[in-house]
């Protein structure tokens, strides 16, 4: 943000004597200027539309309206206006349901000063971008996000998670040649292995990185553009990856809330984040999952893979995750097994929207090799079929740009 433009704040909070010792706080900050207060969620969506803030202050817990359900309600309206959430709860579910809400940053009652103007400074910055990412023009000489990544003005990116409830069902694989598939020099991909203790992504490349996730997820709260990019690994195909921890027990240190940040942050360098899971819900797992813009469900024709698929799918129904953004697919298809896609589909009253076919010979030559398949066999089935998945992929996001949706967790 220029130095001469000042940050504009607006502090929401019931309770008068907490707006006063906010609106204290920032008095003495030379970028931030309070232009207004409201004692009520339903009043700071009003004065929100009035005023026009860059950061709203907001209390999580009021009477009328709950700060997560003001903060969602007044990013519908203003997109562009950016929401630090106060609460006297440090609890996790906390921050995850502001941060699905939208809000930029969770801070826990009392702030210090210096956690305040730090977050409000954030935001600010960020509610500049926002505007002129929507404007499609940056001022000269300005920063644009991603920039030093080549990522160009537009839309934030998307989260396409893969994921099965069940191993051995070739999920690496298929994120892999995803990412490959989905990779060009307008959108840049990141492929992050999220199988935290035992991930084989590097493996699948033949590759070695000598960063990983518990490195870049620490500092969520301090990254830019350059921190990302010493961190992430270039694979020669043009994709960056965020390589598992090299030992078990250095993801022990990667925390959810962290991760959580981290992704929030990497959408404004990369077109696709692919992020490959384990079968076992993790934390870090069930992060990834609530933040998916894209869920690629993966089972087979074996009947415990189709057991816990329905288990996964009953389980999303009951949190509320979005029937919409589940791509169900079928890996390992032998048309000689009597269990069809068609009759999976039906018994689990999800379509199956993409069927790949095994061939353990071509599979287990690439992993070997350390060669995907999109790299140098795109003429085979298996990738034929990756590719097409990769293209519903694109469109589906590019209808979620155009209406500027996004399919999270529904409230």
């Amino acid at each position: 943000m220029p130095a001469e433009e000042k940050i504009r704040v607006l502090i929401v909070d019931d309770i008068d004597e907490t707006r006063e010792n906010v609106r204290r706080l920032l008095q003495f900050d030379r970028d931030i200027e309070v232009v207004g207060s409201a004692r009520s969620g339903k009043e700071a969506i009003q004065l929100t539309q009035q005023i026009k803030p860059d950061v709203v202050v907001m209390d999580i817990n009021m009477p009328d309206m709950d700060g997560i359900t003001a903060t969602e309600e007044i990013l519908k309206k203003m997109p562009f206006v950016q929401v630090v959430i106060l609460s006297v709860q440090g609890d996790p579910s906390y921050m995850r349901r502001a941060m699905l809400a939208g809000a930029r940053d969770f801070l826990t009652k009392p702030p210090s000063i210096d956690e305040l103007t730090a977050a409000i400074k954030r935001a600010g910055k960020m509610a500049q971008e926002e505007r002129e990412r929507s404007a499609g023009t940056f001022p000269s000489g300005a920063a644009v996000p991603g920039a030093s990544h080549g990522h160009p003005v537009g839309p934030l990116g998307r989260i396409i998670v893969v994921y099965s409830p069940k191993g051995g069902t070739g999920v690496t694989t298929i994120a892999t040649n995803l990412a490959l598939s989905l990779n060009d020099p307008q959108n840049e991909v990141l492929l992050i292995d999220a199988s935290l203790q035992f991930g084989d992504v590097m493996v699948f490349l033949n590759e070695q990185s000598k960063n990983s996730v518990a490195d870049l997820s620490p500092r969520a709260e301090e990254l830019d553009p350059d921190i990302v990019k010493d961190v992430c690994f270039k694979h020669s195909s043009g994709i960056s990856v965020l390589a598992a921890p090299p030992r078990p027990e250095i993801a022990e240190g990667v925390e959810a809330d962290h991760f959580f940040k981290m992704l929030q942050y990497l959408k404004q360098i990369y077109r696709y984040i692919i992020i490959d899971t384990n079968s076992y819900m993790t934390e870090v797992v069930q992060t990834a999952l609530e933040l998916a813009d894209l869920i690629v469900l993966v089972t087979t024709q074996n009947i415990p893979a189709i057991k816990n698929a329905n288990l996964f799918l009953s389980l999303s129904d009951k949190v509320g995750i979005a029937r919409e953004k589940i791509i169900f697919v079928m890996n390992l298809f032998d048309k000689h097994n009597s269990i069809s896609p068609e009759k999976v589909g039906e018994t689990l009253r999800q379509k199956i929207h993409y069927v790949i076919p095994f061939d353990e010979k071509v599979v287990n030559l690439s992993i070997t090799r350390g060669v995907p398949l999109m790299v140098d066999n795109k003429i085979h089935p298996i990738s034929k079929t990756i590719i097409m998945l990769a293209e519903g992929i694109r469109e589906r996001a590019a209808k979620m740009d155009d209406i500027g949706m996004d399919l999270h967790l529904k409230k």
